[in-house]
């Protein structure tokens, strides 16, 4: 692949574990890697960012191929695959670097992270379920921070471990075009 065929995108779900999972397994993904994204720390570690000091989330880097997997779809995804009502909790996991983002590469994928929220509160709303506290942010001179190595790709290496998400249970919308 070529750089001008891949884009990035990045995603905060809470525990980074799981999120990377899903995100590895949509055809049309290249490559994910676990981080650490949003924070006042540079290279923050594992032990730090626990501690809630560094502000940092627990972020998945999704590199993906537009022409097979569009961005939106990426968000739908993303939408689905955590509770994204939750303000720094996700299930069990509690903390700040558990919150939900979306750091954004592009004005395009911007506006498309934007108005697929839209149009997940509109799902969520019709289910009594409350408001999305979801952080909707440029990536533009913000350093994603790769994280150590043991927890890139930790459910391949332990298919048993932790996946650490909890959802709505409600889907999103299926695309009316």
């Amino acid at each position: 692949m070529t750089a001008d065929t891949t884009a990035t995108a990045y995603f905060a779900t809470g525990c980074f574990w799981g999120a990377e999972r899903r995100f590895w397994n949509l055809p049309g993904v290249i490559s994910t890697r676990v981080g650490y994204m949003g924070g006042v720390t540079a290279h923050p570690t594992y032990e730090a960012v626990c501690t809630g000091k560094t502000l940092h989330a627990e972020m998945v880097e999704v590199n993906f191929d537009p022409s097979l997997i569009s961005y939106q779809r990426l968000c739908e995804e993303f939408w689905v695959m955590h509770d994204p009502t939750s303000l720094n909790q996700q299930g069990g996991d509690i903390g700040t670097q558990y919150r939900s983002s979306i750091y954004f590469t592009s004005q395009e994928h911007g506006a498309i992270a934007v108005s697929s929220r839209s149009v997940y509160q509109s799902a969520l709303t019709a289910e009594g379920i409350g408001e999305i506290v979801t952080e909707i942010l440029s990536a533009d001179g913000v350093t994603f921070y790769p994280a150590e190595e043991y927890h890139q790709r930790y459910l391949e290496k332990n298919p048993n471990g932790y996946d650490c998400h909890s959802s709505t249970g409600v889907a999103y919308p299926a695309s009316k075009n």
